[in-house]
């Protein structure tokens, strides 16, 4: 696969980021430098893996670690920066506050699997709730609702248990 600009990549990303209410660090350089190693990561797998972690060019052993990974918005909410800090919380967009080392959520070797789905087509457990968007619907498993719903923006209290 052709290696994508890094600054195209970061307009990308940035865009992506404020339509779904999230916000993308302020230090252009330092974003710019991640967007680099995502954009080398996309040449040399095939895919957006975070540059701040070793990925194994499986893509199915990777899939929580591509970028925006499953962890970025649990690192959001308890530290205001994802792993790498591409991805702040509004008050470290604002320089309100400054970004702080985030400590590695990833389980050594990759997350656990989820059991096989039963005959209904659903899984017997879920490693995480499953949460609401009362305003629009959408669905997302995590620990905690989004703090803004990336579909119609209603904010994390708009959410419910859903499973």
């Amino acid at each position: 696969m052709s290696r994508p600009d890094p600054s195209e990549l970061l307009a990308r990303l940035s865009q992506e980021a404020g339509a779904g209410g999230y916000f993308i660090n302020p230090d252009r350089q330092f974003a710019l430098e991640l967007a680099d190693g995502l954009s080398r990561n996309i040449e040399r797998y095939g895919y957006q893996a975070c540059p701040c972690r070793l990925a194994t060019g499986r893509r199915e052993s990777d899939l929580d670690m591509i970028c925006p990974c499953d962890y970025r918005d649990p690192d959001l909410a308890e530290y205001g920066a994802c792993f790498c800090a591409l991805y702040v919380s509004r008050d470290i967009a604002d320089g309100k506050k400054a970004a702080a080392p985030v400590p590695e959520r990833r389980p050594p070797g990759g997350p656990a699997k989820v059991d096989a789905p039963s005959r209904t087509g659903a899984p017997s457990s879920l490693p995480y709730p499953v949460w609401r968007c009362r305003v629009c619907g959408y669905l997302c498993a995590r620990d905690n609702p989004p703090g803004i719903c990336p579909v119609c923006r209603a904010t994390a209290d708009r959410f419910e248990k859903f499973m």
